[in-house]
């Protein structure tokens, strides 16, 4: 359902704007919602070293070229409209106006393609911090950067206790590597806290923020070295092919360091520019920084921690505790973006293949505009879309918009299945048939993929759903498995069985659904459909992307981390391509 305020706040902003970050597309209604806020919100902590404005957190955004009176006079449509069937299977309904196509409406379906000045959809990194609050040998998934690599990968030497991640030092010198399998990270700014749970003896200890990491042999680093005496000093190196260099002299920051005295490191690259600072975590942060030199051996690569015990130390086993991890702003080498025309509304009732004069005046009132569609939509809950809060109906005081996560943790950090659209919003929900769900405040502010597909095509476009498995092809079921066979709608083309489909007549706002064992949706059961997407478009090397809910990257995403979201080539995702359908 779409409440007729919310959709006259969107068209208000969405007409008169230029350039539109995700951002910036929620500014009007997220001051309404301060309204319904019961106090203001306490004063963020001011950041001694705020990131520049080339280095942003996660700058997800939909840009609109300007509008003005030229581009609704070029969109005036003639009369009488024109209508022509296209070939092929599902038949195709063809609008036009002088020529020029208005709309392409396929028999069965109720979502109709419309061309509209051009937009881009783009995704950045997210920013995430790690409290490590799971217990679990290894160190599992992160929040929200994915999961977390370690080297060497013997059980006994990594594991997670509530608030502490812990790298256990047995051998001298072997480095011990944890870093977050995201390959694509650039500009960051990056910091971790943690402790060693003694002074070493024989000789030091380290532990280092590592970034722009290649392998164990090729990376750079900001380290903090614990000397026998007590004495703490601080590097930033770079490791290549096993050799070492200073990219400046080592500092000493303190001369008597007890054990267990917790340090921050924290380190800003943009370009080829390094800047790192250390503090020990219970004192302020400096307003200055250690380093700031230039080096461009490393373009990209991962975030993470090295701890070693140099060959000389002999008080062995010596504990790495690690409290906190977190990349307040980064950017990706390349981050994803689709450019095109397509907008995608959505019809009261499937289209019958009969052009009336009701449905002509119904298009002619969507020529040229801006009111979001359910691309938008999907838009606004990709990661930096701030919360946009209803002013009526039943999810009246709710969020109904704004940055999603997956779903809550379990107590050994695993994120789980099950947040549908009305969890998201903290309310519980009555279905057409008289079903109800309640609310479920661990997912609130969640969305698994399902859950993310109703609520774009169901709460926001108005699809009827069911509150479970549905056959009756007039409800959008709870699960994707389901959806493949009786989402409302029609098939738009299916495997054979021995290769993924062609879908030569998938358009943006089609529903792609696969079998990929992928776990992103619970259906793990072999064979079956496991996950659903929403596809985009073709991104800017030409490629066909999605936007779906993901656990790995923790919500709605058309990134390629842990996979690529898209359905060329021989990703995940690619291969495992099982239906198309158009609701």
């Amino acid at each position: 359902m779409i409440h007729p305020s919310r959709r006259g706040l969107f068209a208000a902003f969405a007409a008169s704007a230029a350039s539109v970050p995700l951002a910036g597309l929620a500014a009007t209604p997220a001051r309404a919602a301060t309204a319904l806020a019961s106090a203001d919100p306490l004063p963020a902590p001011v950041d001694p070293l705020p990131a520049p404005a080339g280095l942003t957190s996660a700058p997800s955004s939909v840009t609109l070229p300007p509008l003005d009176a030229s581009y609704f006079t070029s969109v005036t449509l003639t009369s009488p409209l024109t209508t022509s069937v296209l070939p092929g299977s599902p038949a195709r309904t063809e609008v036009t106006s002088g020529g020029r196509r208005v709309a392409l409406l396929t028999r069965g379906a109720r979502t109709v393609l419309l061309p509209g000045p051009r937009r881009t959809f783009a995704e950045n990194k997210r920013p995430f911090v790690d409290d490590f609050d799971r217990t679990l040998t290894g160190w599992g998934s992160s929040p929200g950067g994915g999961s977390w690599n370690t080297l060497p990968s013997s059980p006994a030497s990594y594991s997670v206790v509530p608030g502490t991640g812990l790298i256990t030092l047995t051998t001298s010198g072997v480095s011990r590597h944890a870093n977050l399998r995201d390959d694509e990270i650039t500009d960051v700014d990056v910091r971790s806290e943690a402790r060693f749970d003694k002074v070493p003896a024989g000789d030091a200890c380290s532990y280092g923020l590592t970034f722009g990491y290649q392998d164990s042999h090729n990376n750079y680093r900001a380290r903090l070295s614990f000397t026998t005496s007590g004495a703490v000093q601080f590097r930033i190196e770079k490791e290549v092919g096993d050799t070492v260099t200073q990219l400046a002299s080592a500092l000493t920051l303190t001369t008597s360091n007890p054990a267990n005295t917790k340090w921050t490191i924290r380190v800003r690259r943009e370009g080829s520019r390094i800047r790192a600072r250390a503090w020990r975590s219970d004192t302020a942060q400096p307003t200055t920084w250690d380093f700031d030199v230039k080096d461009s051996e490393f373009g990209k690569g991962r975030v993470g921690l090295r701890a070693l015990a140099n060959s000389g130390c002999t008080n062995l086993p010596v504990t790495l505790h690690v409290s906190r991890f977190e990349v307040s702003a980064a950017n990706w080498h390349t981050p994803p973006s689709v450019t095109h025309g397509d907008w995608v509304r959505v019809l009261p009732e499937p289209f019958d293949g009969t052009w009336t004069a009701g449905l002509e005046q119904t298009i002619r009132g969507w020529a040229g505009s801006t009111v979001p569609d359910a691309l938008a939509y999907a838009a606004m809950f990709l990661p930096g879309a701030p919360a946009v809060i209803a002013g009526d109906g039943p999810a009246k005081g709710k969020q109904v918009l704004g940055e999603s996560g997956y779903g809550y943790l379990n107590s050994q950090g695993y994120r789980m299945v099950g947040a549908d659209f009305h969890e998201y919003m903290n309310i519980g929900w009555t279905f057409p048939d008289g079903a109800y769900t309640g609310a479920s405040s661990r997912d609130a502010g969640n969305l698994d993929c399902s859950g993310y597909t109703r609520m774009v095509y169901g709460y926001h476009m108005g699809v009827p759903m069911a509150a479970k498995a549905d056959t009756s092809g007039n409800r959008i079921p709870r699960q994707s498995r389901d959806m493949a066979d009786h989402t409302p709608g029609v098939l738009i083309d299916r495997t054979d069985g021995t290769r993924p489909p062609t879908a030569s007549l998938l358009q943006p706002g089609d529903l792609v659904l696969f079998n990929a064992d992928s776990g992103d949706d619970g259906d793990q059961q072999t064979g079956t459909v496991d996950h659903v997407g929403i596809y985009l478009g073709r991104d800017a090397a030409g490629k066909r992307r999605f936007l779906s809910s993901r656990k790995t990257i923790n919500g709605p995403t058309m990134s390629d981390m842990g996979g690529s979201s898209l359905l060329d080539g021989t990703g995940l995702y690619a291969v495992s391509l099982h239906s198309v359908r158009r609701i």
